[in-house]
């Protein structure tokens, strides 16, 4: 640790001192440039910014996917992959060569807490050794729930939609926090979380559960609860995906979306959660690849819209943080203009962070083209220098309030009194045991009394029916676990109904059984012939949906039915204690559930929850 703090004061007192060049910064000196948060420049920051050369500016834009789980990897696969992407070996290397604003972790990055840390230091001392010594941005998608990159040791907290479910904002702050300070333990110091998209589409492909919730009220809510917990957890949260992902039936990882609100449906719906986020102080926002024609006639996404992201979020809501972009290997916004113009376009447009350049048709990276496309429109004169400085100003700044000049390093030696504790894990359990929603007990089945039975667990997941399995067994049930998978054919159930046969019960999994068509990229009708098919068996069948709450519309007789949202191991212990009458549910939906072929029709309203005790 003492060495690592001296090492900090080193570079600090070598970036703030002698004479440094100065580059034409005009637009940094205008009183709105000077308007955020309430304070001036930081002279150590405009001094590394006027010592940067144009190249070295455009290279902070972007924030880079990475191969491998150490800074120094050899390993022959990620070695490979990233030498098709950037030309070199590994994260050090790319620090070396082209000194990026930093990185994202995925999955693939990942083995556990511990190495994790070594892998952010090793990104840190690579940054640290070059000219300027800027430390670097270390992101990930820790939304909570489905979208957890950093998984068991490390807590897993309930997703939007869950702890909306709960409707406690103090668990949504408290849970926000203790992601943030598990993330900084391991040197991760940005999470491109929480999601302010307002789903009011049950067939939204993308957001779902990641979402807080339908009511635009309940989302701003739940939000800004969550910037407060990441940020005095240590870590930026970056609120998206602006400007609102919450109705469509696109994917904008395969596809363009177009939302078709018009400007008063996108004021009530989607700008809200938005507006209350940047009243709150939010200092970045992500940007989404979604076409919104009331907001932009000319059908550009929003990400390279200059209407929407200057006009509208820089001018009319005065946002003065980070703009960061979806990522650009997304097809939502490679599809009109081409890989080359799409950073140029994007920094028009008013983004600052250009994430994840992806690869061409052969796979080979773009992200030297990429930044060099910047380079050249700044010597052409389609972009200025100082709007190129505007933006890593912005950049540098927010490094600067997250510490990271002072101490970019994890401590690996605190990583067991900081990640997983038990005090984590028991406060992620209990805002959990809030978030489950009894929708339906129509036949009066739950709860169930302890003791023998015999119980079919059948539907989607090998790990949630084994769980759930388990969780029977622990109360005195024999349980027979059959998975079925996301598309179940005749075959799988045909042999789930036989193996329901001579069952006192059975418990069906679903996820996403509303993604009914049969066709490629969805699951068909495979889930809901299933409980169909079990429900005609005669048998008592308890449904529980552990993705997105919908599923009911698609088999409305289904006597008992509940609501987890996501399917983390504190979920599905949380299901066993309601199904026993341990805990009383709850949870209520922050969605409605709309009748199957009529949206405007609810099966289920919003806030609809059962109890055991009302």
């Amino acid at each position: 640790m003492d060495r690592r703090r001296a090492l900090g004061r080193r570079w600090l007192a070598g970036v703030t001192a002698g004479t440094l060049a100065v580059t034409g910064l005009a637009a940094l000196d205008t009183p709105a440039a000077q308007a955020r948060g309430g304070h001036g420049r930081e002279p150590h920051l405009m001094r590394i910014l006027r010592a940067m050369t144009l190249e070295g500016k455009a290279a902070q834009l972007f924030v880079l996917q990475i191969y491998g789980k150490s800074a120094d990897t050899a390993d022959p696969a990620a070695v490979a992959a990233n030498r098709k992407l950037y030309g070199v070996d590994n994260a050090a290397q790319v620090m070396a060569r082209y000194n990026p604003g930093g990185f994202i972790y995925y999955g693939e990055n990942v083995t556990d807490p511990r190495q994790l840390a070594a892998f952010s230091n090793g990104i840190q001392r690579a940054a640290l050794a070059q000219r300027h010594r800027i430390p670097a941005t270390i992101a990930i998608d820790q939304e909570g729930g489905i979208v957890a990159r950093v998984q068991p040791p490390a807590t897993q907290s309930p997703g939007a939609m869950a702890l909306a479910a709960g409707r406690s904002t103090g668990d949504a702050r408290a849970l926000a926090r203790i992601t943030g300070r598990e993330l900084r333990a391991i040197g991760v110091n940005q999470d491109y979380a929480p999601d302010a998209d307002v789903n009011v589409n049950p067939a939204n492909p993308v957001i779902g559960v990641r979402s807080f919730g339908s009511d635009p009220g309940l989302v701003s809510s739940m939000v800004t609860a969550q910037i407060g917990g990441y940020r005095s957890g240590g870590v930026t949260p970056t609120v998206k995906h602006f400007p609102g992902h919450g109705d469509t039936t696109t994917d904008s990882h395969t596809g363009v979306p177009e939302i078709g609100h018009t400007r008063a449906e996108w004021e009530r719906l989607d700008l809200p959660p938005f507006r209350a986020a940047i009243a709150r102080g939010a200092d970045s926002i992500m940007t989404a690849h979604i076409v919104v024609k009331s907001l932009d006639a000319s059908g550009d996404p929003a990400t390279l819209s200059r209407p929407i992201l200057t006009g509208i979020l820089r001018e009319r809501l005065r946002y003065r943080g980070v703009v960061v972009t979806d990522a650009l290997d997304m097809d939502g916004v490679r599809a009109k203009y081409g890989d080359e113009r799409v950073p140029v376009l994007a920094v028009k447009a008013g983004a600052d962070v250009l994430l994840k350049p992806p690869a061409d048709a052969g796979g080979t990276g773009v992200f030297p083209r990429q930044l060099a496309a910047v380079v050249a429109a700044v010597r052409s004169g389609e972009l200025t220098e100082r709007r190129i400085d505007e933006s890593v100003y912005r950049i540098l700044e927010l490094k600067h309030k997250r510490g990271l000049f002072r101490d970019p390093f994890a401590d690996e030696s605190r990583i067991g009194d900081v990640v997983g504790t038990p005090e984590h894990l028991a406060a992620a359990q209990r805002a959990t045991d809030r978030t489950t929603t009894l929708i339906k007990n129509g036949a009066g089945v739950l709860p169930l009394r302890a003791g023998p039975r015999d119980v079919l667990v059948t539907g989607w997941g090998v790990a949630t029916t084994a769980t759930l399995g388990t969780e029977l067994a622990r109360r005195g049930a024999t349980a027979t676990v059959r998975q079925t998978g996301l598309s179940p054919g005749q075959a799988q159930i045909d042999q789930a109904v036989a193996a329901a046969q001579g069952q006192d019960l059975v418990v069906a999994v679903t996820n996403r059984a509303w993604d009914v068509k049969a066709e490629p990229g969805h699951n068909g009708p495979g889930q809901a012939d299933l409980v169909k098919a079990l429900l005609a068996t005669g048998k008592p069948v308890i449904v529980v949906a552990v993705r997105d709450p919908y599923d009911i519309a698609w088999f409305p007789e289904a006597g008992t039915y509940l609501a987890t949202y996501s399917y983390t191991a504190e979920a599905l212990r949380s299901v066993g204690k309601v199904l026993f009458g341990e805990l009383d549910p709850r949870g209520r939906l922050p969605v409605t559930i709309p009748v199957r072929d009529a949206p405007g029709t609810a099966l289920y309203p919003f806030g609809h929850g059962l109890g055991y005790g009302r």
